[in-house]
């Protein structure tokens, strides 16, 4: 029986061309491909350690605090629309009306931020709807409105943000140009301290259409925390506030923790170029990552902009 040949393997000077690997030149764009792949693990193994940065909110400091925001920033869509969404449902204002309603809705979800003018006269119709109406009733609608129309509509990320304050002993206000009574209620809804809002007047219990001082917008809502946190006790340096909105500057420039939430894009410019940290529920993606325990930002559910309802005249 004849014994097997043994076979020896190729050596490299004889192996044959065809079973040679061909090496193909290292290019400037694979060498940047590579040194891009490495950076990115880097960061992302720097950013998964708690030992990079401090803890915050930090954990029973009472003289800080957190302001947000409503319209967008919690809350998707502007509240004062889905109030008049449940206001026409009750019978307010006319049918006819629906018109100005697409018209707004079609307006929030392209735009999905604030306009003065469009706020104004929203906030107008809605003194005129209110007019003559008992405080105690639009309170009680309200109530039914949040689990109508608001409550389905919070950003499950900002809430989470919310939460971590309060989880750290600090108190959350929210800070919005809507009716104090439907801010205040959304607020109690989600466990928040307390709200700060527009206030219309009222007298024994009655509306009489008209506000009590301006609405807060803009820099009224910075002259509002800060005489709050002179009320309270607090160290603005250390507090934090949210906003979605460049009319907010004034308000994000009053602590020393500011936050760009869903930013529109004046407000995007503004941050990237202060350093201000940003985060982006409408899309799913985070923009840059916001400093506060990762639980608080894990859960979040990308949504695009809420459509919204705009109310305008009451019955006549």
């Amino acid at each position: 029986m004849a014994r097997p040949r043994l076979t020896r393997p190729f050596s490299a000077a004889s192996r044959p061309r065809w079973l040679t690997p061909r090496r193909r030149p290292t290019t400037d764009r694979t060498r940047l491909a590579g040194a891009a792949s490495a950076e990115a693990a880097r960061q992302a193994a720097s950013l998964e350690s708690p030992a990079e940065e401090p803890e915050f909110p930090v954990p029973g400091d009472v003289r800080a605090a957190a302001f947000f925001d409503l319209d967008n920033t919690v809350m998707q869509g502007a509240a004062i629309f889905h109030l008049g969404r449940g206001l026409y449902k009750r019978k307010f204002f006319r049918k006819r009306e629906l018109a100005r309603f697409a018209w707004q809705q079609a307006y929030f979800r392209l735009a999905g931020a604030e306009n003065a003018g469009h706020m104004q006269d929203a906030r107008e119709s809605a003194l005129s709807i209110v007019r003559g109406h008992r405080v105690d009733e639009l309170t009680a609608i309200g109530e039914e409105i949040y689990d109508e129309y608001m409550a389905d509509r919070i950003w499950p990320g900002t809430r989470a943000l919310a939460q971590a304050h309060l989880d750290a002993g600090q108190r959350v206000w929210l800070v919005t140009a809507a009716p104090v009574e439907t801010a205040t209620i959304i607020a109690r809804r989600l466990g928040l301290t307390g709200a700060l809002g527009t206030v219309a007047e009222s007298v024994d219990g009655v509306y009489t259409g008209r506000l009590v001082g301006e609405p807060l917008h803009g820099p009224a809502k910075a002259e509002a925390v800060r005489a709050l946190a002179a009320a309270e006790g607090l160290d603005l340096e250390r507090c934090a506030a949210y906003s979605d909105s460049a009319n907010d500057i004034p308000l994000l420039s009053l602590v020393g923790y500011p936050y760009a939430i869903n930013p529109d894009s004046k407000l995007r410019a503004h941050a990237r170029a202060m350093g201000w940290r940003r985060r982006d529920y409408r899309t799913g993606r985070k923009a840059v990552r916001v400093g506060v325990p990762a639980a608080a930002g894990a859960g979040a559910v990308a949504g695009g902009a809420a459509a919204a309802l705009a109310l305008h005249r009451r019955r006549r």
